[in-house]
């Protein structure tokens, strides 16, 4: 039998993250696993080009704790009670952070949202979900929005 006891769900606030936290809370729940929430805050809007500065904080403590308590409104309280829910903000290159916590928080499944860019926006920009689902230590599950149509390239 599968066991999933750790999920995570990298929240970026879109539509698309909204969708994958409605299936990891339902996984979280039939597994009875714990639900990690997880944004990142992408220190590349910040046009640091310095590798050594990549390890510095860009926001205080304080507002950090904010956004933690913002990630864990994405949850009911009625989830919260029926689950253990911790929320983790960190600050770096969202791919990297998101496979460095699934090995720290031995993630079982990762559920995270595909914004479902093709062409030229795809391959100037990435995608997030793509780089996980290439280097996660563990499964992932990616949920597109359903309003958007597969389109064969």
């Amino acid at each position: 039998m599968i066991s999933i006891k750790n999920i995570l769900c990298p929240v970026d606030y879109s539509v698309y993250s909204e969708m994958a936290l409605k299936y990891a809370i339902e996984f979280a729940e039939k597994y009875r696993a714990k639900l990690y929430l997880m944004h990142v805050l992408d220190i590349r809007v910040y046009d640091i080009n310095e590798p050594e500065l990549y390890n510095v904080n860009i926001v205080d403590e304080e507002t950090i704790a904010k956004l933690r308590e913002r990630l864990l409104r994405c949850v009911t309280e009625d989830t919260r009670g029926k689950i253990p829910v911790e929320a983790i903000i960190l600050q770096g290159v969202p791919f990297s952070e998101i496979i460095r916590a699934s090995k720290e928080h031995k993630i079982d499944l990762i559920v995270i949202g595909t914004h479902g860019r093709t062409g030229i926006s795809h391959a100037i920009m990435g995608s997030v979900a793509e780089k996980v689902v290439r280097k996660a230590p563990c499964p992932v599950l990616t949920i597109r929005h359903p309003e958007h149509d597969f389109i064969m390239p």
